[in-house]
């Protein structure tokens, strides 16, 4: 009997973190300010958590075939316009985790050189 997991594109449930719940935490008026209160922290943590466990992965030598590389030089703002640029974009995120949307969206912005 073989078992497997799918982890990526599930309904977001609980406290889980839907596409369209990132969006509206990232999301910032023409002026830059916040339009939840606290907004932008808890979306650019989230951001640098994804970061992070992809970096995790990388260094086990298991990175995912959704690979990306963020230059160190970018900064946490501009990461937070291409996620929110990108969950703009493509709606069809709003429903799922907002995990893959995140990867995949960095991927657009800075795939991996070979």
């Amino acid at each position: 009997m073989s078992a497997f997991c799918v982890v990526a594109f599930q309904p977001a449930q609980a406290a889980i973190f839907s596409g369209a719940y990132l969006m509206e935490l990232c999301t910032r008026t023409v002026e830059g300010t916040e339009t939840v209160k606290g907004g932008h922290a808890t979306c650019q943590s989230y951001i640098a958590g994804i970061i992070d466990y992809h970096q995790l992965l990388r260094s086990l030598g298991t990175s995912p075939s959704v690979d990306f590389c963020v230059p160190e030089s970018v900064k946490m703002n501009d990461l937070q316009d291409i996620v929110w640029t990108y969950l703009a974009q493509n709606a069809e995120n709003d429903q799922f985790i907002a995990a893959p949307a995140v990867a995949l969206a960095l991927f657009e912005a800075f795939p991996c050189s070979e």
